[in-house]
């Protein structure tokens, strides 16, 4: 049975979310999604959640009611899977924490702002990132307050140049975790369209958003 994705993207234009959202849909495409491609919030009220079987939001700094997040929650803990990159999931919908109850964790800032880093992979073992190393990456490296309780699967280390006072700071970079019946995957990787060219970082994410789908009966 094909399974079906539903991509929604919208918010700040600095994040290019019409261009990653068509990159996003493409990877999707690619590994056999059926894909749904839609601008706004809407879709989140007008139609049945629980007919997709993987949900990507796009969508930095954007504003949405209560009831469309309650809907979207709702799907994931049933079993709905979700999955995104850098602040079109991380930095989505501020004012909901129940959003970011689910997601396992917000974007609070990127000191120095576009930076060269290093990307260190911390769960070799895991199938998500098997055969990837360690890798350099030039973007914005988010500093964000995470849950506990998700499964780092990368990390990156603040040098404190930009912010003296984070210096050696380990922070996730990649996770996965549950939320209720579904699975929730996260990569802070991918500020602009351009980044997709990295083939760490699109493979990571093609493995994620894979990974994070309604798995068949």
């Amino acid at each position: 049975m094909t399974r079906k994705a539903l991509v929604f993207y919208g918010g700040w234009e600095g994040h290019e979310p019409g261009p990653t959202s068509e990159i996003a849909s493409g990877i999707l495409a690619a590994e056999g999604f059926e894909v749904t491609r839609s601008e706004g919030t809407a879709i989140l009220t007008e139609t049945d959640l629980s007919g997709y079987d993987l949900i990507v939001p796009v969508m930095t700094m954007a504003e949405v009611e209560a009831d469309a997040v309650k809907r979207l929650t709702a799907a994931v803990e049933a079993g709905t899977g979700l999955a995104g990159f850098h602040g079109g999931m991380a930095d989505t919908f501020r004012k909901n924490t129940d959003y970011q109850f689910m997601v396992g964790g917000q974007f609070v800032a990127h000191p120095g702002n576009v930076i060269d880093y290093r990307v260190e992979i911390t769960r070799n073992g895991d199938a998500l990132l098997d055969g990837i190393g360690d890798f350099d990456y030039q973007s914005e490296q988010y500093y964000m307050h995470v849950d506990p309780r998700i499964e780092v699967l990368a990390t990156t280390t603040f040098s404190g140049e930009h912010a003296a006072w984070v210096k050696d700071t380990q922070m996730p970079v990649v996770w996965k975790h549950r939320y209720g019946q579904g699975r929730v995957f996260y990569s802070a990787l991918g500020h602009k369209a351009a980044e997709f060219d990295h083939p760490q970082m699109r493979e990571i994410l093609r493995r994620g958003l894979s990974w994070a789908a309604r798995t068949a009966a």
